[in-house]
């Protein structure tokens, strides 16, 4: 049986919040939560796995590389693929979606009970492809009620960013990592100091990161107990939050773009449902 995951919990709750603004949260473009907002997860998981040898990695790898073009910086691809495919690609890899579930319970974002993160991971799971990545976050549809979880299927001299957080985790073939895509993120050179820097990902330097990726969709329950319940946007603006649902990130060291022009953004009066929807 392998070995359980080394599991790293990096907290991310410490954040740089640009001024006027003296927190961050998150609005939801969805009508279930049109008139709240929640704050972001604190922390990141990242668990060392060792249940997919070097070899099946790398056909991993290849099996999502086949699938995609990635030419230039900060390109990101998906690719979907199912569990027969996955399992074509990399025979020798025993139960593939319940090593990942297992690891993931080790997070406890879902809880305690493993049918929730078998069910999840079973639910859907991409290849995801990079030539490093520009500063960014994630947010669209049901993405503000999601937690990201990425499998590191090949990856060299990298590092996951997260700039407000002030947060650099050096990966490595096998890593797996939970974060919130709410946060801005990116993918950068460790010599270049948390910035994301195209000459680094170029010419003689070129290399492409390649990642197994799914989503772990939280109630509002799971959302409390994690300590971001979703609340009222009055609350958040008493706070002085800034709406990660709106705000724009320059690509390259992730400052966030003309922040006072988001200063209407939690406010009841503003919404990001459509009124058609009610």
């Amino acid at each position: 049986m392998p070995a359980t995951p080394v599991h790293h919990v990096h907290a991310a709750d410490v954040h740089a919040v640009p001024q006027p603004f003296r927190s961050f949260a998150v609005r939801s473009d969805e009508p279930l939560h049109a008139m709240d907002a929640r704050s972001p997860y604190g922390r990141v998981h990242q668990l060392n796995t060792a249940f997919i040898d070097a070899g099946a990695l790398a056909a991993l790898a290849g099996a999502g590389q086949a699938q995609m073009q990635i030419e230039s910086f900060s390109d990101i691809a998906y690719a979907t693929t199912t569990l027969e495919s996955l399992a074509a690609a990399a025979p020798g890899v025993h139960d593939l979606v319940g090593q990942i579930a297992r690891a993931l319970q080790l997070t406890g974002v879902l809880g305690d009970e493993p049918a929730c993160y078998q069910a999840s991971v079973a639910t859907r799971i991409d290849f995801l492809g990079a030539c490093g990545a520009g500063f960014h976050n994630d947010v669209a549809r049901h993405w503000s009620r999601c937690l990201f979880w990425v499998l590191a299927l090949d990856v060299a001299d990298v590092e996951f960013v997260m700039p407000h957080a002030g947060l650099r985790c050096a990966l490595a073939p096998g890593d797996l990592l939970v974060f919130d895509p709410a946060m801005a993120h990116g993918l950068c050179r460790p010599r270049d100091g948390g910035r994301a820097v195209a000459a680094s990902f170029e010419g003689e330097h070129l290399g492409r990161q390649m990642f197994l990726t799914g989503e772990l969709l939280l109630s509002d329950a799971q959302w409390s107990a994690l300590g971001a319940p979703w609340l009222p946007v009055q609350a958040h603006e008493r706070r002085g939050a800034l709406d990660l649902m709106v705000a724009e990130f320059d690509d390259r060291s992730g400052t966030i773009q003309r922040p006072r022009a988001l200063l209407d953004g939690m406010k009841q009066s503003t919404c990001h449902v459509d009124e058609r929807l009610g």
